[in-house]
């Protein structure tokens, strides 16, 4: 395997040659997941890229600028890091089953997984649970493979295979077997206990005075249960906990966690998906309170979209997902970092 030159510019014939298997790799499984979704009777969507606010999660930051009106008036806009919103907004006007290969960015992130502008399919289905939209990353997984003819993931030395049966393990279980912490013991009322999870965690992870429950959730992710996941074959990782729902709903027969899913190959996530809250009143809760906290950590916040708060009141029960496409194509290609299976890197790189 040929990595990128990191000396010659991007658009040399050399550079060029070394990528250009991944390349072709891109527009095969494009094709192939186009189809699919054509064949599932969705309709493929384009949405506004500038926004009024980019989401409303603590750690992920936005590119803003600002639009000049004729009058002369101006306004501040986001980059989008995802397209999350306006497709809601699709779906609250009437839209079944859609999905976008949307452009996103995100600052602050860069290294072998990560760009600050990339490509994320999402799809949503309207009147459909999200073990339904689960089902459909599995297929859309399993497409990209056979588009390029590769039997097996496999990245920094783990493999998985993409048309095995997938592993089914819940946030608790997770913890349970690979940090032995029994983690919704430490969720109660909608909210985690920060010094019970500290206490079960302390042996494994350095914990911060000012960590919150998510903060010390996120470090023992990261350290201890990430990297034992989509080994020989995906996981389908579910039942998150409700400190960290995000936009998923409270799942009706336990109330500690809630419908919200990430799929992993190799120890890489590729896809996070929910059953979609409808209830506005306590997204605006939600969105508040994550806001609050980026102040907190980042000194900054961002608007809501009153618009989007609208639009989860008029919303049908639905489901959805977003994929790292990017990262799927790493993966389906033999790519050994991501910045090698897109067109152009991102401006000003090498």
């Amino acid at each position: 395997m040929v990595e990128y030159d990191q000396v010659s510019p991007w658009w040399t014939a050399t550079r060029r040659a070394d990528v250009r298997p991944f390349l072709a790799a891109r527009i095969a499984i494009t094709r192939t997941i186009r189809a699919w979704f054509d064949e599932q009777g969705f309709a493929e969507v384009e949405t506004g890229i500038l926004q009024v606010s980019p989401g409303n999660e603590v750690h992920l930051h936005a590119p803003r600028t600002e639009l000049t009106g004729a009058d002369g008036e101006r306004a501040t806009r986001f980059l989008r890091t995802s397209p999350e919103f306006a497709c809601k907004k699709l779906l609250a006007a009437g839209e079944a089953k859609i999905f976008e290969f949307a452009r996103v960015f995100r600052d602050r992130e860069r290294g072998d997984l990560h760009l600050p502008e990339f490509t994320m399919l999402e799809w949503y289905r309207a009147d459909a649970t999200y073990d339904a939209v689960m089902a459909d990353c599995i297929v859309v997984i399993a497409h990209a493979a056979q588009a390029t003819g590769i039997g097996r993931f496999s990245f920094r030395d783990r493999i998985a295979d993409p048309f095995a049966e997938p592993e089914l393990l819940t946030v608790a279980a997770a913890f349970e077997r690979f940090a032995d912490i029994d983690l919704l013991a430490s969720v109660a009322d909608g909210k985690g206990d920060r010094a019970g999870l500290a206490a079960a965690a302390k042996q494994l992870v350095r914990i911060e005075d000012d960590d919150t429950w998510s903060d010390i959730f996120s470090k023992v992710m990261v350290e201890h249960i990430e990297p034992n996941l989509g080994q020989g074959r995906l996981t389908v990782l579910f039942e998150y906990p409700v400190p960290e729902a995000a936009l998923a709903r409270v799942k009706r027969s336990d109330p500690r966690i809630a419908e919200r899913f990430e799929i992993y190959a190799c120890g890489v996530e590729l896809a996070n998906g929910f059953g979609e809250l409808t209830d506005a009143r306590e997204q605006r809760l939600r969105f508040t309170q994550a806001m609050d906290e980026k102040q907190r950590r980042y000194g900054e916040r961002y608007p809501l979209d009153e618009d989007f708060i609208d639009a989860v009141d008029a919303m049908p029960e639905a489901s959805g997902v977003a994929l790292g496409f990017d990262r799927l194509v790493m993966l389906a290609s033999g790519a050994l970092r991501i910045d090698q299976v897109v067109w152009t890197p991102p401006a000003g790189d090498a």
